[in-house]
């Protein structure tokens, strides 16, 4: 007799992390941050090694009352997960279950599909606009009575465009209150759009403050440089923020995780340096994928998104035979994350060096 499985999960495909890097290449397929861990992040975690056999802090009540008092807020409604992966499948599952609907645009955040299947509701992609853009008026066409959530990634992922905050205020006030909108800000960091724009953190936590249907979603993943942690937030309404906790792992963000976020809270001028670092090389990355006749995008996330279509493989490979991974998806295009000045040099050789290949330009231009 065969051993009983959940019905659905074939529609459900395992989540792809993004390629290693052989030893001496350069790994731009995860959009991880280049740089190391801060010292004074290390030492917090050291220093807190001693108690790892002891269960964490369940409520994570420290940094949950660090975040609310930074976004003056009530900790109530700071929640935290493993990674705004976590938090995203309990925004879902706090929400929307069997014969529910939770929209996304598309291409977006590779498993938003899956969460939402895995939660039994029914997932919705929303094409993007031909400029790689969230498409607002067909998201809110495509709202019904089963809709309980949207997902706003913005940034967004792979394509690094962005919503503006007042298109995103024009959407959130057209979509019915009783729809969660979740503004998902993984990348805000990285935007110079909005997040240096009045000193404010991208429109997701103004948006909080005016409308009862959304909630904000940042990461310590990105711009913190903690993705080995896996520590994630949400600022969302009272009785949402309720039901994240009832589904949340338990004991689901580790001791040292909050320990590191803390840690990092205390030295984000030393993080903004490096922040702005990554922002230049991933501008310079743009610039010498469109010099050498790639249709980049460009991009607000720590990531440059190039839509090659047909020409994805060719680009991953010549990409890949100079030292450099990246994230192909087949007949799309490539995902390339932004990294250190090294990693991009190595990109700038692999075009220089595709383009002096005889070969290759012919195969080039007869693909054009």
């Amino acid at each position: 007799m065969p051993l009983p499985t959940r019905r659905g999960l074939d529609a459900v495909p395992a989540y792809r992390q993004g390629r290693s890097a052989p030893a001496g290449a350069s790994k731009l397929s995860s959009n991880e941050s280049p740089h190391p861990p801060l010292p004074s992040v290390i030492d917090a975690v050291h220093d807190r090694l001693g108690s790892i056999h002891r269960y964490p802090d369940m409520s994570a009540a420290a940094l949950r009352g660090r975040l609310a008092e930074r976004y003056d807020v009530d900790p109530s409604l700071v929640t935290v997960g493993a990674g705004s992966v976590e938090i995203a499948a309990q925004l879902i599952h706090a929400v929307a279950g069997d014969g529910d609907e939770v929209m996304f645009a598309w291409r977006s955040f590779e498993a938003y599909p899956s969460l939402v299947r895995i939660a039994g509701a029914t997932p919705v992609a929303v094409p993007l606009t031909s400029e790689h853009v969230h498409d607002l008026d067909a998201m809110l066409a495509a709202i019904t009575p089963r809709t309980r959530l949207i997902f706003i990634c913005n940034p967004n992922n792979p394509t690094g465009t962005v919503v503006g905050a007042d298109e995103l205020e024009r959407f959130v006030a057209a979509v019915p209150q009783d729809v969660l909108v979740v503004i998902d800000e993984a990348y805000v960091h990285f935007d110079r759009t909005m997040y240096y724009s009045g000193g404010t953190e991208g429109a997701g936590i103004e948006l909080f403050r005016r409308h009862p249907h959304v909630a904000v979603l940042h990461t310590f993943s990105k711009a913190y440089g903690l993705a080995g942690l896996r520590i994630g937030y949400a600022i969302a309404p009272a009785e949402i923020a309720e039901n994240q906790r009832k589904v949340a792992v338990p004991f689901g963000v580790t001791d040292l995780a909050q320990i590191a976020a803390s840690a990092s809270l205390d030295a984000e001028d030393e993080l903004a340096i490096r922040i702005d670092e990554v922002v230049r090389q991933r501008d310079r990355l743009h610039t010498l994928l469109t010099a050498a006749g790639w249709p980049a995008v460009r991009s607000q996330a720590n990531l440059v998104w190039v839509p090659a279509g047909e020409r994805t493989e060719e680009l991953e490979t010549l990409l890949r035979e100079g030292g450099v991974i990246t994230r192909a998806f087949a007949g799309e295009g490539v995902r390339i994350s932004s990294g250190s000045a090294e990693d991009i040099d190595r990109v700038e050789a692999a075009l220089a060096a595709s383009a002096a290949n005889p070969d290759l330009s012919a195969r080039k231009e007869a693909t054009v």
